[in-house]
């Protein structure tokens, strides 16, 4: 599918979220983020609660952290779409924010209907899967949607 329709698709999501005013618990809501978002000269195997993480900074996964423990959200680093799938389907979320390629949000979005998807797509100033990067302010932000 071409990168503009992903990219059309995501938006459309997002603005439909957003219309249905999903309001959340702070334990209602997940963060999925891809792997990619780990530096890949990291040596730091993180595991599901991420606490293998050294906060150095260098990537985002501090940031997540950082933002699970502000808000009390779940947080979940997804190596792949399935993993993140079968996270998304806990009864007990109620939104998911979304943070991954267009192509894998596309999917994503999809496959987690009819919960509410905030999504917010990574930067790749390394190509793509590899070093990648997110606007954490956007993140933020969705986060705060759910939980107003």
């Amino acid at each position: 599918m071409p990168a503009a329709l992903d990219k059309a698709l995501v938006a459309l999501s997002n603005f439909s979220t957003r219309l249905r005013r999903t309001r959340c618990r702070p334990e209602e809501v997940l963060v999925l983020f891809a792997s990619c978002l780990q530096r890949s000269d990291c040596d730091r195997r993180l595991d599901d609660a991420l606490t293998n993480c050294a906060r150095c900074g260098r990537c985002a996964v501090a940031a997540f952290i950082d933002l699970a423990e502000r808000y009390g959200v779940q947080v979940y680093r997804a190596t792949g779409g399935r993993q993140a799938a079968a996270r998304a389907h806990d009864p007990k979320v109620k939104a998911i924010v979304a943070v991954a390629c267009q192509k894998e949000l596309r999917d994503g979005i999809f496959a987690c209907l009819p919960k509410a998807v905030l999504a917010t797509t990574i930067a790749w100033p390394c190509g793509p899967c590899k070093d990648t990067t997110v606007e954490m302010d956007h993140v933020e932000e969705a986060v705060q949607w759910f939980l107003r």
